[in-house]
């Protein structure tokens, strides 16, 4: 992919570029996602090689205010868009989302003999309801970045 086809956002590592296959809204809203993050949740939690130099987001899942199996299933329709090298961006709010998005990671490991998933991102945000409207906040939020890898 190259440089023309990327948006790198400002905010986060140099090493997270979003692909113009995302649309401005899913672009902003990952920005905004992204930010909630530290330096410290995207180093602490990268479980990538020395030798990844980016993340490259292709796809985005919004599992926001959905209960499980909800934002795993979406995940999983998700990953069928996206190539080795490439990785997808899950926030999700119910807490079983975390064990259950991390154990499929772990599963394609062993079972995957062709496509393997690296979780790259892991982390946990906590924001606080600055407006009106609850139904559209989450105290809790989850983020997953999860990287298709080759075999080898």
């Amino acid at each position: 992919m190259s440089v023309d086809s990327q948006s790198t956002i400002t905010h986060a590592p140099d090493f997270i570029n979003l692909s113009e296959k995302l649309s401005g809204a899913e672009q902003q809203n990952i920005n905004n996602l992204l930010a909630l993050l530290s330096a410290n949740d995207i180093d602490s939690n990268n479980e990538a090689d020395a030798k990844q130099s980016s993340i490259n987001i292709v796809r985005f899942v919004d599992g926001r205010g959905l209960a499980c199996p909800m934002p795993l299933l979406k995940t999983k329709v998700a990953l069928r868009d996206v190539a080795t090298g490439e990785s997808l961006y899950v926030v999700a709010t119910d807490a079983n989302s975390q064990a259950d998005i991390a154990a499929f990671c772990r599963q394609s490991k062993q079972t995957d003999t062709t496509n393997r998933l690296l979780l790259t991102i892991n982390s946990v945000t906590s924001q606080q309801a600055t407006d009106s409207t609850p139904s559209q906040r989450f105290d809790t939020i989850y983020h997953f970045i999860i990287t298709k890898t080759d075999s080898n």
